[in-house]
């Protein structure tokens, strides 16, 4: 109890009415037996009317003051209730707000909220009743043990002794309780989180019939909460059912005792009826607040799961003397940074490069390279573990947090929107922009037409993500917003993977225009976008593997130059419907190398396109293997056995060995984006093989010198 009313300590001031309140009902409570006592002794036994007129009199107005200050008591103990719920969401909220990426990275969604609703409601629910089911009992229980000390105190020693054993069956369950509590909540955030990511993706789950096994799933994750729904239910009931049978128990010891003191004299008829009166007045005490113990469980349970979040602690925090930074002028740095998200293997390891003002650079490298992760560094989403980034010399771990976030915007892959109108979604940049700022720079961002075209215009609804537009207009509306706050540094985090190449083309045009004059930093896969840029940063492995311009990277021959070659080779319709790979590109496929180039020009003929939504499976783990696949666009993730083994990104092909044999598949492949394949089945191979006896010839020798590799 003294842990879940902390929360009601800084409103102590407010609790003196209502402990007054309590003290007049306790008052009362004690009133009503002790007056039997009189009533019998001295009005009937006695035959005294005035007397019986009197006792009846009082309590008739004790009834009514008592039921108006009841009644405003528990009024302002609402209000007080309703205060401390709203406090607590708002301190749970503004913690969210400054704690660091890393949290997000390792909490589901559905946990957080189900820290907001069921953990806060369960604290809600437990406060609610603290003055009528604790508060108020304590008082009763504590007036009636004086008063029947008062009438017989032999009876109250007695009575006194045997209360305990009232509370002795939930006070030796409590902590199962407690258990069960505890663990019922956490199966409710574990469906909240299966809830939560099934309505995230309605379209995914239909457009692939996933309805059936989406269900079972969360038939079974509501089997585990219905299970510990079960146990928390007995425990709880228990914990009740024991205290009354206590009580129970109690009155009637009491009540044989006290009788037989009266049979003989010992004391008043009046004495024992009043004195059964207070000491039912008292057990009932006992087994309310026994009774109210579940309810505290379950608060205590949810206190601690919010105290758990609350107790969180940043990993990026401003420096108690950081200072401003000023307005961005020579250059960003690192300086042989190293990181690691876990702390068991480095996502950077001893990356020093600069980026002077006003320059493009770009940040590429195979999945899991660690391009990404400086991005996250330079806007300090994380700190490194060791080393610096330097912004124009100024250590960022030095500087606070907004001063450096004034000066850039990011583009995210996703082009997220708040389901509010389009005018507020752009404005979340520059806070109190006016409507002629907002629609300039739409106008930049080229999304201005379009919005005028809506019947609602620039108040027009964006739906829950964005939902009510496509990809292309969501991004450009976040161009928009990056545009309207007019950074001196434009980061772009796979800005336009996700679209189609016609959208792609004309969105890289749009973000060239609105680049004049800014730095720019962007991080991508796909090469074809950075060109133009005046310096390209190759990651591998967690290492700065090369850099320099594009002509340059492709002169030296090296990674860049392999990833451009894996690229270049793919071709996409920009109408997304039909991809094309290049004969020469095949010639790059271990299993094809020697084969003449007129022959994988045929070959390649011989390629059909497939397209893959998010979260689709290409493969599975055991499928037969027979056909051949060459990602063209996208990101798909190699899985064994649920283990990732591998991130596959544009110019990755895998099952080759399915155009030789027809065995199982060893790894399941899925894709973590939109992706468009080419692919090629095994018979149709077969058929070319029968025609192309050179074919043949190259495949086997090609076939045998991977096995005795």
């Amino acid at each position: 109890m003294l842990r879940v009313f902390e929360y009601v300590r800084p409103y102590r001031l407010r609790l003196i009415p209502i402990l007054l309140a309590s003290l007049l009902e306790m008052v009362f409570n004690a009133q009503i037996p002790m007056s039997v006592k009189y009533m019998i002794d001295r009005a009937l036994i006695g035959h005294n009317q005035r007397m019986m007129l009197i006792i009846l009199g009082a309590l008739a107005a004790s009834i009514l003051l008592v039921s108006a200050t009841s009644m405003a008591r528990d009024y302002l103990f609402a209000g007080i209730v309703a205060r401390i719920v709203a406090s607590l969401r708002e301190r749970m909220f503004e913690h969210l707000q400054r704690l660091s990426m890393d949290y997000y990275a390792r909490t589901e969604t559905g946990d957080i909220l189900s820290r907001f609703s069921n953990d806060v409601s369960a604290v809600e629910t437990g406060l609610a009743a603290g003055v009528a089911w604790g508060l108020q009992p304590l008082l009763d229980l504590l007036l009636s043990a004086v008063l029947v000390f008062s009438m017989e105190w032999r009876l109250a020693t007695l009575g006194v002794i045997l209360c305990p054993f009232c509370v002795l069956g939930p006070q030796l369950l409590s902590k199962r309780a407690s258990a069960a509590s505890l663990a019922k909540q956490e199966h409710e955030s574990s469906m909240m989180s299966s809830l939560q990511e099934t309505l995230m993706a309605p379209n995914l789950v239909r457009a692939f019939n996933l309805q059936d096994s989406i269900t079972a799933r969360f038939r079974e994750t509501n089997r585990r909460l219905l299970a510990s729904g079960i146990r928390l239910g007995f425990m709880t009931s228990l914990m009740e059912r024991s205290a009354s049978f206590g009580t129970l128990l109690l009155q009637a010891v009491v009540m044989g005792i006290s009788g037989y003191l009266a049979f003989h004299g010992t004391i008043t008829i009046g004495t024992f009826a009043s004195f059964q009166a207070l000491f039912v007045s008292l057990s009932y005490s006992f087994m309310y607040l026994a009774q109210y113990t579940p309810n505290l469980i379950n608060a205590s349970g949810g206190r601690e799961r919010i105290e758990a979040l609350l107790r969180e602690i940043p990993s990026v925090q401003d420096a108690p003397a950081a200072v401003e930074l000023k307005p961005f002028s020579t250059a960003i740095e690192l300086s042989n940074v190293q990181f690691s998200y876990t702390g068991e293997q480095r996502n950077l390891d001893d990356v020093s490069l600069r980026i002077p003002r006003g320059s493009s650079v770009a940040f590429v490298g195979p999945s899991g390279s660690g391009k990404s992760t400086v991005l996250n560094l330079l806007l300090r989403f994380y700190d490194p573990s060791s080393g610096s980034v330097l912004f124009d010399g100024a250590d960022l771990r030095t500087a606070r947090q907004s001063s450096l976030r004034a000066q850039t915007a990011v583009v995210f892959q996703e082009g997220f929107l708040f389901n509010t109108t389009i005018r507020d979604n752009i404005a979340v940049a520059k806070p109190g922009a006016t409507l002629d700022e907002i629609i300039a720079a739409a106008k930049l961002a080229e999304i201005h037409d379009f919005i005028s075209t809506l019947p609602n215009g620039y108040d027009t609804l964006a739906g829950e993500r964005g939902s009510r537009f496509s990809g292309g207009q969501r991004q450009r509306l976040s161009i928009a917003r990056a545009v309207l706050r007019n950074p001196s540094i434009l980061l772009l985090d796979e800005a336009t993977s996700a679209l189609d190449p016609s959208t792609e083309h004309a969105i890289n045009q749009t973000l060239e225009r609105i680049a004049q004059g800014r730095t720019i930093i962007s991080v991508t896969h796909r090469l074809s976008s950075v060109v133009n840029f005046d310096r390209v940063f190759l990651f591998n492995r967690g290492k700065l593997a090369e850099q320099g311009s594009h002509a340059g990277m492709l002169a030296a021959g090296g990674i860049y130059a392999k990833m451009w070659q894996k690229q270049s080779g793919l071709h996409v319709a920009e109408d997304t419907e039909r991809a094309s790979v290049d004969g020469a590109w095949l010639s790059e496929v271990p299993l094809l190398k020697g084969v003449s180039l007129a022959t994988l020009s045929e070959l390649a003929r011989w390629f059909g396109t497939e397209r893959f939504a998010i979260g689709r499976s290409i493969v599975e783990q055991g499928d037969p293997g027979d056909r051949f696949y060459i990602l063209v666009r996208g990101k798909v993730e190699v899985l064994r056995d649920k283990k990732r083994l591998a991130v596959l990104e544009d110019g990755d092909y895998f099952g080759e060995m399915a155009l030789l044999s027809n065995q199982p598949r060893n790894a399941t492949v899925k894709t973590l984006t939109d992706s468009v394949c080419l692919s090629l089945p095994r018979d149709l191979f077969e058929r070319l093989l029968s025609t192309e006896p050179e074919l043949r010839e190259s495949i086997r020798k090609a076939a045998a010198a991977r096995g005795a590799s």
